[in-house]
Parts: structure tokens; C-alpha cells; sequence
């Protein structure tokens, strides 16, 4: 069976074909390798870390209504989270305490940025992690059913446009720094509106493939830890889409 490429970034092409192959020098027990089941309850799990330390900045911010009093938190996060995705990517067998210290790390981001947000539009965050979660599971049964087909000009479609999206957001910061600002695809204009439905899409798509390529990582036998290097994966696009769904709200709750 050939392994696919996805596009997000820490699930690359070779991932479970080289820890199921021998690579680290043992044999993979029959009883010690990755399910699917195994996954899903990962997954939940670094839910669960993340929605945890999400509630307590999202509460030092309500508490005191100063971005003073979480800023500290939402760069130990950014930073923090930043650094252990590296070494979760590079490390794929420390993913079992990587992984969930991440998903901790990220919650920390999630709850104050949403927090902020909520101040302003009353009830964004609460319609950002509904569409999140809706849209993750309408992706999950149409993945499952056969509906939506993952096939290799699919897989090559969403990975360039999420490239593309990479690069733009990256000379974007880069412009930002000299003062230049694209005011027409950040505004809440129709552009900018139809931007924001473009990256939401495009990372709603990475469910599909993130899908697609664990179940593949199943059907490999990898070890028993890349349970949670999946899980991981899943995380790193839920905390993408779920902050593009804030930001074309917010776009949208603009125009009003």
C-alpha cells in the first residue's frame, strides 16, 4: 500500500512508514500497534487538556477585563506550543507526552484570544466551536460513508492550496513589519469575506486527509505512541480551523 502525502505539515509523507518499518531497531508486537479507537480516544483527550486550560484564561481575562492580565499566558502558549509541535514533529515518540502538553499549551492561546473576541462580538466563541465541531463531524461521516473520495488529485489540490495560504500569511507578517497591510483581504469587506470561506474550507479539507492518512497508519501496524501523534495532528488543524472560523466571524459581526 503506497502512503499519501497530507498536507498538514506534522504529518508528513514517510510518518508512519518509517516508525512501522524497523527504522528504531525493534519489531512492532501485534497487541502494541496503533487502532483507530486508539486514536479517537487520544484525541478526546487532548480535547479535554486543551478545553481545560482554555477556561482558565478565558476566566483571568473575564475576571479582571485587562489583556494585561493573560498576555503572559498567550505568549507562554504561542511560544510554547510553537516549540513543542517541533519537537513533536522531530520526535514522533515523545508524542505521548508532547502531544497533551501542546494541547495544554494551545488552550492557554484558544481561551484568551476567544475571550477577547467574546468581549466585543457577545457570542463568537460559542458559534466559533460550534461550526469547528460541526464541521469536523459532517467531515467525519461523509469520510466514512465514501462520500467524499481521497483521492491523489484531491490530496495534491488541498496540499497546494494550503501552501499557498502558508505563504501568504507568512509574507503577510513579513510586509506587516514595513508598515505594508492588506487591509482589502483582512477588512470585512466582500474580499475579505470571501478569503476568510476560502482558508476555512481549505482547512476543513486537511480533516478529510488527516483521516485518510491515520486510518493508513493503522493499516501499517505502527507502534502503540503514534496513537497520539495522530491525535496531535488532528489537534494542530482543529486549533487552525476553529481560529479561522473566529476570524471570518468576526469579519461577518464587523459589517452589522
Amino acid at each position: 500500500m503506497a502512503l499519501m502525502k497530507t498536507s498538514n505539515p506534522v504529518l508528513g509523507n514517510d510518518t508512519f512508514r518509517n516508525v512501522s518499518s524497523g527504522q528504531y531497531g525493534y519489531t512492532i508486537d501485534a497487541t502494541d500497534r496503533m487502532t483507530l479507537s486508539g486514536t479517537v480516544n487520544k484525541t478526546g483527550i487532548l480535547l479535554l487538556f486543551a478545553f481545560g486550560t482554555a477556561a482558565w484564561t478565558w476566566h483571568s481575562f473575564v475576571a479582571s477585563g485587562d489583556f494585561a492580565s493573560v498576555s503572559g499566558l498567550l505568549l507562554l502558549g504561542g511560544i510554547g506550543g510553537f516549540i513543542c509541535a517541533l519537537v513533536t514533529t522531530f520526535k514522533k515518540e515523545w508524542s505521548p507526552i508532547s502531544a497533551p502538553i501542546y494541547a495544554l499549551l494551545e488552550g492557554l492561546v484558544l481561551g484568551g484570544l476567544s475571550a477577547m473576541f467574546e468581549a466585543r462580538f457577545p457570542g463568537i466563541a460559542i458559534q466559533a466551536v460550534g461550526l469547528t465541531f460541526g464541521t469536523l463531524l459532517a467531515l467525519l461521516m461523509a469520510y466514512s460513508s465514501g462520500i467524499i473520495k481521497v483521492t491523489q488529485k484531491f490530496r495534491m489540490g488541498v496540499f497546494a492550496a494550503t501552501g499557498g495560504i502558508m505563504i501568504f500569511y507568512l509574507m503577510q507578517m513579513v510586509l506587516g513589519m514595513f508598515g505594508v497591510r492588506f487591509m482589502s483581504v483582512n477588512g470585512s469587506g466582500m474580499m475579505g469575506i470571501g478569503f476568510s470561506l476560502i482558508v476555512v474550507a481549505v482547512a476543513a479539507l486537511n480533516l478529510v486527509l488527516d483521516f485518510d492518512f491515520i486510518e493508513q497508519g493503522v493499516a501499517y501496524g505502527s507502534p502503540k505512541y503514534m496513537e497520539w501523534y495522530g491525535a496531535f495532528g488532528i489537534i494542530v488543524t482543529l486549533v487552525w480551523l476553529y481560529l479561522e472560523m473566529l476570524r471570518l466571524l468576526t469579519k461577518l459581526r464587523s459589517r452589522n
